[in-house]
């Protein structure tokens, strides 16, 4: 059984900067995985936000966070990080760590088969 377990939401104001994490456990398939993050605000469909293969690091960015957001990741110890700066009010959402064991890099949610249980992330304006 796959878990992932996302930490790192908060309040706070535009402009400013959080760091997201996700703890990836169980199958050892996690290591030719691509980790995705995904958001869903209030209202609003779920939609990608980045996603780094855990093989290469190759990534891949939604077009409205390139150039503010950073994916990552540590091997060793199956971290995934999403580094947000210069964040905006339209930035708040939930946050979500996903995994897709056929190792894509896929902006798809259908793709992704493993999901974390979200982190609120706020900005105010």
């Amino acid at each position: 059984q796959v878990q992932l377990v996302e930490s790192g939401g908060g309040l706070v104001q535009a402009g400013g900067s959080l760091r997201l994490s996700c703890l990836g456990s169980g199958r050892t398939f996690i290591s030719t995985s691509t980790m995705g993050w995904f958001r869903q605000a209030p209202g609003k469909e779920r939609e990608f936000v980045t996603a780094i293969r855990w093989r290469g690091g190759d990534t891949y960015y939604a077009d409205s966070v390139k150039g503010r957001f950073t994916v990552s990741r540590d091997n060793a110890k199956n971290m995934v990080y999403l580094q947000m700066n210069s964040l905006k009010p339209e930035d708040t959402a939930v946050y979500y760590c996903a995994a897709d064991p056929g190792g894509r890099l896929s902006p798809a949610i259908y793709d992704y088969d493993y999901w974390g249980q979200g982190t609120q992330v706020t900005v105010s304006s």
